[in-house]
């Protein structure tokens, strides 16, 4: 899967002049993503604490997390890769180095998103730090 860096990401969502385009624009990266099989959303791939219905199933390859997901709200979908941007093919030292709080802020996310949004971004992005620290 190919997707864009969080830099990438910063730069596009700064272009746009309001949150209407930024949605949308968001919304559109989240349909870029292949999702996983209805086979493949097993209870223990659900990430907790999101208000949306979210699976996160991830392999490692020569020390590289590459991680799938899928939600069944198109919002959340476009959110996810976000979080993936700054996760996807890393290593477990650059997944627990980075700094998303301050990525979220630069993007001026969580002023724009509901507190339920957040805190099922932070579920995430908890679960996949769970996941690189185990390593």
């Amino acid at each position: 899967m190919q997707l864009p860096t969080s830099q990438e990401i910063v730069e596009d969502l700064a272009f746009f002049d309001d949150w209407e385009q930024r949605y949308q624009f968001i919304i559109d990266l989240g349909k870029q993503i292949p999702g996983l099989s209805d086979e493949a959303k097993t209870p223990d791939k659900i990430v907790k604490g999101c208000q949306s219905s979210v699976w996160l199933d991830y392999t490692l390859q020569d020390g590289r997390y590459q991680f799938d997901v899928d939600s069944d709200a198109v919002i959340v979908q476009g959110l996810l890769v976000l979080v993936l941007s700054a996760y996807h093919d890393k290593t477990a030292q650059e997944i627990l180095s980075f700094d998303m709080d301050a990525y979220f802020k630069e993007l001026d996310l969580e002023g724009h998103i509901t507190p339920t949004r957040g805190n099922g971004l932070r579920a995430i992005v908890g679960k996949i730090r769970q996941i690189a620290s185990a390593a």
